[in-house]
């Protein structure tokens, strides 16, 4: 089955408004920058953005916030390099943060891909953020019950590609691009290149190409880190 999609605004068009979409990367490594823009012109509103961090400038995630297009962020780390366009809406009650320790916000991820609903983490027990949630003690120790996150959509950043989905990712762009493209119904992912079917050693796979539904190629993809170097703005 060809997954590959010719283009980035066909490859996200059918994310409707209110859908939860999960985005790879950590800060600008292995960001999805020309998907997230595509989903910025497809317009749909009133999303649940799950990330690692709240975006930086005004392009990726930022830029996806700064349009008003996300409702809810659930991400690790709000206050990152330049995180204007989170904060001044947060402040503002335009957008909800829910607020996930790294680790847990990873392993929540893994365990809705792996479909366990729920686990005990000792992180964050005690504190306000497990206000809400079951708390428990085993062998002593203090741990509170975290739940599974899943999302309607993934998108995700990978280097190699080939037609039926199988991944590979480069160096420490690989973070949370696996994990999420194991949580979502769909998974989008654009590749820096698309290479033929054997065209990765099936040993070097890294998600393998079930859990990804469509393909895009990027050859050149953009850094964020460059494109708020260079003060860029999208749209």
């Amino acid at each position: 089955m060809d997954k590959t999609i010719a283009t980035l605004s066909e490859a996200v068009s059918a994310i409707p408004d209110g859908a939860t979409v999960m985005i790879g990367g950590f800060g600008g490594s292995g960001a999805p920058i020309e998907l997230i823009h595509a989903l910025i012109d497809h317009g749909a509103k009133h999303l649940t953005v799950v990330n690692n961090n709240a975006g930086n400038g005004h392009v990726g995630l930022a830029a996806l916030i700064e349009q008003g297009q996300v409702d809810k962020l659930i991400c690790s780390f709000p206050r990152s390099a330049d995180p204007r366009v989170f904060s001044e809406r947060y402040l503002a009650g335009k957008i909800e943060l829910e607020l996930v320790p790294q680790g847990t916000l990873a392993e929540r991820i893994r365990a809705g891909g792996a479909g366990i609903p729920a686990f005990y983490t000792p992180t964050g027990a005690g504190t306000e953020l497990a206000n809400g949630k079951q708390q428990d003690t085993f062998d002593g120790r203090l741990y509170v019950q975290e739940r599974w996150l899943k999302a309607d959509f993934a998108l995700i950043k990978a280097e190699l590609a080939d037609p039926h989905g199988n991944l590979t990712y480069r160096m420490a762009a690989r973070n949370f691009n696996p994990v999420m493209a194991m949580a979502a119904t769909v998974t989008i992912a654009q590749a820096s290149k698309i290479v033929p079917l054997g065209g990765i050693d099936p040993e070097h796979v890294i998600t393998p190409g079930i859990f990804v539904d469509r393909i895009v190629a990027v050859a050149d993809p953009a850094q964020e880190e460059m494109l708020n170097r260079a003060e860029a703005v999208y749209p």
